[in-house]
């Protein structure tokens, strides 16, 4: 029986190389995709890397305070974390702050600038007709012809044929635009002026025609001459374009065009609002040859009203064509129409690119919020803060580690060996990771989370601990090394784990219920909680079943931490034979 059982342990003796050579692949394969991925640096958050932070007041429409609640200030918030982490920004915070503020804090690197652009842009999303738009020339420019006509080659006047165009997604577009004389601007503006017009205010009495009508006429002349003066280039004018405008009233808006120029635009009652639009993607379409493209799919409501505008521009000519895509009084897209888009969704091509697709469809599916919102402050966040408290930080794990490393030193000697090497291991798949999560999952480094791989060595050292603990006790007993090493295992693994679980399960419940920076804490707490389980497994078991092996710890050296004399060692057990009964000589 004796002999089986010391083949067993022969085996599960022979096998650490494996499991060493298995953490070395691991540890080369990280390290290798570090360097082949160009990021050999975890992504810092804002507090360490610098950034931008927002704050943006609510302020109410038409006087109604009631709108601004607990309720619809979440949904902003929302709202604002998605738009943000859309464009792959890593840490960024979005949080209450007060009855009606909201703060954003936004970390310096890829996608930032763009993620400040959208954050600012906070007003709803509304589609709107386009009845007029020229490029803006500055102050006194000439306004467009009443009269639009086609063009020869049978594309809407005006460039229109480099405009984004909407269509029907997955439909191939009609090869003629209808040829239906175009409205004349100061018509249009009558006619949509009254808010019959408007599809937000449908069951609403509309005035009778003698009644409104010279009051639309006065309006529409008013709002043609703000237009003739209107100057877009200038930022001051337009951040003051649209100012009270209620959706159901024509309005003017500034836009960019494909050129990079500013262009200005008269637009009629908002048809169609962001709530309206269930899902947008960016998409490349190989198919067609469109290139990217954005898909947009629309409620059941939002794609009747959809339906509905699209038929009535697909009469007209340019830009009487066109509907405009509207946030925050700025127009991000102003695609063009041939015929009514009745199937519920809708694809804009034009001259897009990979970034200017995946921003549209961005604000496309986060662009409608409950409030609207004014920027109070924007400010500039520098590292400098964040980088002397990472110093102190640092240096504090720094002398933590010295004291874990002298205490090792002292009282487990030789052992100490194995413990830094693990130490180190451990450091290495730490920081490995998360130079790789960055890009993978934006995560960034923040205070919190270097206060989390701090509080990690501890938990790591303590699993070497108490292996080691176990492993001297069966010396205590009186065995030698290299089966105590195997007998410990069991009983320590089981403890490992469950210690193990118990920090995880922490970690995860912290990760769950906090926001902000609370969560860089916890998810590195448990990125290296599970680091500590692969270590231990992986490398300080097989390391030291390989050290036992070793005169130098076999033979229980003062030096070794393992000297069966120091640990006040037992004698081995030994078998007796029982001596032999008497033998009864009456009976022999």
């Amino acid at each position: 029986m004796a002999t089986p059982k010391k083949g067993r342990n022969a085996s599960a003796q022979s096998k650490p190389g494996r499991s060493l050579a298995l953490i070395l692949i691991a540890l080369v394969a990280l390290t290798g995709g570090m360097f082949a991925s160009g990021h050999t640096k975890p992504r810092l958050g804002i507090d360490l890397a610098g950034g931008t932070s927002i704050t943006l007041r609510a302020v109410p429409e038409a006087g109604n305070e009631a709108a601004i609640n607990k309720t619809n200030m979440d949904t902003a918030v929302s709202i604002m974390e998605r738009r943000v982490n859309g464009l792959g920004v890593s840490e960024a915070e979005v949080q209450t702050q007060g009855d009606r503020n909201i703060v954003v804090n936004i970390p310096k690197g890829t996608n930032s600038e763009q993620a400040r652009k959208q954050v600012g842009t906070t007003a709803k999303l509304y589609f709107r007709p386009v009845l007029a738009t020229e490029v803006a020339g500055g102050k006194g420019a000439a306004s467009p012809s009443p009269s639009p006509t086609g063009s020869p080659s049978g594309k809407p006047s005006g460039g229109a044929g480099d405009k984004p165009e909407a269509t029907d997604k997955g439909s191939a577009s009609p090869s003629a635009t209808p040829t239906t004389q175009g409205r004349a601007v100061t018509g249009a503006l009558k006619a949509d002026a009254t808010p019959s017009a408007s599809a937000s205010d449908k069951g609403k009495a509309s005035p009778s025609p003698s009644a409104s009508g010279g009051s639309a006429e006065a309006d529409a002349s008013a709002l043609q001459a703000k237009y003739a003066q209107l100057d877009c280039t200038d930022e001051k004018t337009r951040s003051s374009v649209g100012d009270g405008v209620k959706a159901s009233e024509p309005t003017l808006a500034c836009g960019k065009n494909s050129q990079g120029q500013w262009q200005k635009y008269i637009l009629g009652p908002a048809e169609v609002d962001g709530t309206d639009v269930d899902k947008a993607q960016a998409v490349l379409n190989t198919q067609t040859g469109a290139g990217w493209t954005v898909t947009m799919d629309f409620t059941d409501g939002g794609a009747k009203k959809f339906a509905d505008i699209t038929g009535k521009l697909a009469q007209n000519q340019s830009p009487q064509n066109q509907f405009a895509i509207v946030l925050d009084g700025d127009v991000v897209s102003d695609p063009y129409v041939r015929q009514a888009l009745t199937g519920g969704n809708a694809e804009i091509s034009g001259n897009f690119n990979q970034q200017s697709a995946k921003d549209l469809s961005n604000m496309l599916s986060y662009g409608a919020l409950p409030l609207t919102f004014k920027v109070d402050s924007m400010t500039t966040v520098t590292a400098a803060l964040g980088g002397d408290q990472l110093q102190a930080g640092l240096i504090a794990g720094a002398i933590g580690l010295a004291l874990v490393v002298i205490y090792l030193l002292a009282y487990y000697r030789g052992l100490s060996f194995i413990a830094i090497l693990s130490l180190l291991v451990s450091a290495a798949l730490t920081y490995t990771l998360m130079a790789l999560l960055g890009p993978a999952i934006g995560f960034a480094l923040n205070l919190p989370a270097v206060c989390g791989a701090i509080v990690a060595i501890g938990i790591t050292a303590d699993s070497f601990i108490v292996y080691f603990e176990r492993v001297r006790d069966e010396i205590r007993e009186g065995r030698t090394l290299r089966p105590a090493v195997e007998r410990a295992w069991p009983r320590a693994r089981r403890t490992i784990l469950v210690s193990d679980f118990v920090s995880f399960l922490a970690a995860a419940v912290l990760f769950i219920v906090t926001v902000g920076k609370v969560r860089g804490f916890a998810f590195t707490l448990g990125l290296t909680t599970l680091l500590d389980v692969v270590v231990v497994f992986l490398f300080t078991k097989p390391l030291l079943t390989l050290m036992a092996r070793r005169k130098f710890f076999a033979s229980g050296h003062k030096w070794s931490g393992l000297d069966p004399k120091s640990l006040g060692a037992q004698p081995p057990l030994r078998r007796t034979r029982r001596p032999a009964a008497p033998v009864d000589p009456k009976e022999a």
